[in-house]
Order: structure tokens, then sequence, then C-alpha cells
């Protein structure tokens, strides 16, 4: 069974996601999962921290009265707590506020069943889902899972891969053969002609670089910024919001 936890400042909402999840679930009658409700983050943050509620997935409103969702969800994190986060806005635009937390996807209001429910069935995916692993090369061979990859950075003639320990691994290959490593999952895209990046790990982006989320500060080519943006949209987002 999993667990799934309903945050927002508002019973009508909370009604809502529970109206939706039983719908979800009446479709999908092998899926079985409890309902928590919080009015508001504190509370929530509180019987998880200190009665060891451990939700599977979190729906997190990120504007509420008192805590704001992001600052929760960051305070979720400091404790260690690897719930799926998937954050609800008001805009497409809020979702900037919210790197750096891990979240498995943005939904702006008014959610459709079918975006919501698409969430829910990638969510069913990944938790019985395997974790993705390429081969490289480092004094033999040495086996790296995708998300613990941050970037992938063009050095002259080899690749430097960086990953989420400090552990740079050099490749004597091609950006292009890399990135057909990397491309089988969606969260890898190319930025310029020097940088392959992990965007589940982008902390903060602005028009002049991506920061990182183990300190690293890439520089965006110009024009790049835009493109960027819209592929982080386009993973986290989806493309219904347009």
């Amino acid at each position: 069974m999993y667990r799934i936890a309903l945050c927002d400042d508002e019973s009508a909402e909370l009604d809502k996601w529970e109206y939706m999840l039983a719908s979800y679930r009446g479709l999908h009658t092998e899926c079985d999962f409890s309902v928590e409700r919080f009015l508001d983050a504190d509370e929530m943050l509180r019987r998880i921290s200190e009665e060891g509620y451990e939700p599977d997935l979190l729906f997190l409103d990120v504007y509420m009265k008192g805590k704001q969702g992001v600052e929760a969800a960051r305070e979720l994190r400091k404790i260690g707590k690897r719930c799926k986060i998937l954050f609800i806005t008001s805009s497409k635009e809020h979702a900037l506020e919210a790197f750096g937390v891990d979240a498995v996807q943005y939904l702006v209001k008014p959610v459709s069943d079918q975006a919501l429910f698409s969430v829910l069935d990638r969510f069913i995916e990944d938790m019985g889902k395997k974790k993705k692993y390429i081969l490289l090369r480092d004094r033999g061979t040495k086996r790296v899972e995708l998300h613990d990859i941050v970037y992938c950075e063009a050095q002259k003639k080899s690749q430097c891969i960086c990953l989420t320990d400090g552990t740079e691994l050099h490749q004597n290959m091609t950006l292009a053969k890399v990135y057909e490593m990397l491309s089988v999952c969606r969260e890898f895209v190319k930025v310029g002609i020097s940088y392959i990046i992990n965007l589940e790990h982008i902390d903060s982006l602005n028009v002049r670089e991506a920061q990182m989320d183990n300190g690293k500060t890439i520089y965006l080519p110009r024009g790049a910024y835009r493109i960027l943006r819209e592929q982080y949209f386009d993973y986290y987002c989806g493309k219904e919001e347009g």
C-alpha cells in the first residue's frame, strides 16, 4: 500500500484531490493507497519528524498561509526524507521557486484528471521500477546510476562526468556519444556544445547561469536560457499548460 499525503490550506482543495484520487483508484483496482490530509505544513512536518509518518507521495501547495510549500519541502529534504513531491501551483512561472527539492512534477491549477492520472501512473511505475545504470571506464569498469550524474562537461578530447558524491569520471569519447548513452532518460539535456546536465540537479536558473545542487555554476551561452527553461517546464510541468 502506498501512503499519499495532501497538504493545502484550503479544505475544498483537499476534497478535490481526495475525490480525484478515489476516481483513479476506481480505474486501477490493483492500486491500493491510504490518504492523509493536512491543512498546514507545520502539522505535516511534525507528523513526519516526530511521529514517524512516512508518505510515499506528497501533494504540496506552493502558496499557503504560514509556511510555504517550497520551504516545507526544503525542510523535508534537510531531515533526509526522500518522498516524492508533487507541487501544485497557481502559475507555471512559480515552478522556478521550487528548484533544488527534487520534485517529481508541478501541476498548474486547475488540474485535469488526465494530468493528475498521468503523474500517478508514472509514480506507480517508478516505485516498482529498477534503477537505471550505465557502464563507464574508471580504472576498470564502473556501474553508475543515472540519477547520480549531475552533469557532463566537454574537456578537450575527453568528457568529465560529475557525480553527486563529487567523483569525476573522465571518458575518452565524444560528448555526442555520452549524450547517446544518457538520453534514455528525459532529465538529461544538452546545454550549448560543452555540457549535458541533469534537470533533476538544477538548484537555480537565470538568463546567465544554471546553479547545480553540487555547487557547480554552469554559464549559459547566448540563447540557451530560453531553451533550457522550456525543457525544464516540459519535464516537470508537462505540455498541457502550453
